[in-house]
């Protein structure tokens, strides 16, 4: 749209299946963050030194081996980070805010969610440009701390968000819930559907008639996003003589500390139903994403959590797949807009079960959902319609200062 924008990854490099455009530097380099949590000499060190703890290929082959972020380990340094230029990181902070305002110079700063509300008074109190920060499911990491870190934490974010002069929340479900959360007037969260960049993306494909039909899932591998739970409602199916023959196909990034879930999935499956007809084919890069979504004859990503995005559901639907998903979270208010799909009871894997037989065994179902979800996102969830909306926030925002 003809705006200049600097993309900027905090603690470790971006993953993405699209062309990365972020910057190479990294700020508040996860290393250093946590190092400045733990050793106090280290909040003093030299600038040359942290550069060196915040090279990206470091950064990038230390987040390879760690394993997943476990929430009641990191109750000090949410709550440190929280606090912003009060806190251990204030060296990494003064970093960002120098390069920010001195040489980037933007008209709006935009933070990718709430965790880093500390960063925005910094900027203000130095007559920085207005900040926005999105709400994108950081309830479920805070929700997971332990006292006292969860009531320091949350009162911080209550705190901070005076810092903040607007808020993006994807759907009208998550607005509502952060509103509450954060203390924050709802007129001051402002709702920007996710868009897609719908380059690539096509019709349903599915499997020829004689070849088993595709359930498909994708998603980080973990409990939350429930795979365990497909995996138990596929079972129930694969148990019904009347339910046509089908396959199950998993993708989605797999962190170290997730490994044990995933084996035990598979030894599951191995001793079960499904042995020889589930099949896990790990992080996919965007062209063999839209591969598998399209080869899919009905997609679900059953969450435990109530999800605030659903990402992976828009571009199943993209593709003419329908979805089924739990009736929680967003997932409602996106079914009732695309008309894409079933929703079952959360956590009930025989209703699962069942509104996923009615699409496996009903061509015509499948065939309408499918298209209704298409046109659902071609009309509301393109990158284009997001792109206006969220700019036209940003001109508001920067007129008001003036």
């Amino acid at each position: 749209m003809g705006e200049d924008l600097v993309l900027v990854p905090i603690y470790t490099p971006l993953r993405t299946d699209e062309v990365n455009v972020s910057q190479s530097r990294v700020f508040f380099g996860g290393i250093n963050v946590y190092l400045q949590q733990k050793w106090s000499w280290f909040r003093s060190s030299p600038r040359w030194f942290d550069k060196l703890l915040d090279h990206p290929a470091l950064l990038g082959a230390i987040s390879q081996l760690s394993g997943s972020v476990d929430p009641s380990q990191l109750g000090d340094l949410t709550v440190s980070m929280l606090h912003g230029e009060q806190g251990n990181q204030r060296k990494e902070l003064e970093k960002l805010v120098d390069w920010l305002l001195d040489e980037v110079q933007p008209e709006v700063v935009h933070l990718s969610n709430s965790m880093m509300l500390g960063l925005a008074r910094m900027i203000a109190e130095r007559c920085g440009p207005p900040v926005v920060c999105s709400l994108s499911g950081e309830d479920i990491f805070l929700e997971k701390l332990v006292e006292p870190y969860y009531s320091q934490a949350r009162q911080l974010l209550r705190e901070r968000s005076a810092d903040v002069d607007a808020f993006v929340a994807l759907n009208n479900y998550y607005a509502d819930e952060m509103s509450d959360y954060l203390d924050v007037p709802r007129e001051r969260v402002h709702v920007i559907p996710h868009g897609l960049d719908l380059t690539g993306h096509g019709e349903r494909v599915g499997q020829q008639d004689g070849k088993p039909q595709l359930v498909g899932y994708l998603a980080r591998i973990c409990e939350d996003k429930g795979l365990h739970l497909l995996i138990e409602a596929c079972e129930q199916l694969a148990g019904r003589p009347d339910c046509p023959e089908f396959d199950l196909h998993a993708a989605g990034y797999l962190g170290k500390g997730d490994r044990d879930y995933l084996s035990g999935i598979e030894r599951r499956v191995a001793a079960g139903p499904l042995a020889k007809r589930f099949h896990y084919h790990g992080e996919l890069n965007r062209e063999q994403k839209i591969q598998l979504l399209q080869s899919l004859d009905v997609f679900s990503t059953p969450t435990v959590y109530r999800e605030s995005k659903g990402l992976p559901a828009l571009e199943a639907q993209a593709n003419g797949v329908p979805v089924v998903l739990p009736r929680h979270g967003s997932f409602p208010e996106m079914i009732e807009a695309t008309g894409g799909g079933l929703l079952f009871e959360p956590l009930d894997t025989a209703d699962l079960a069942e509104k996923l037989f009615e699409i496996l065994s009903n061509p015509s179902l499948a065939a309408d959902l499918g298209q209704q979800g298409k046109s659902g996102i071609t009309g509301r969830h393109h990158v284009s319609f997001m792109a206006e909306q969220t700019l036209a926030l940003y001109h508001k925002l920067a007129a008001e200062r003036v």
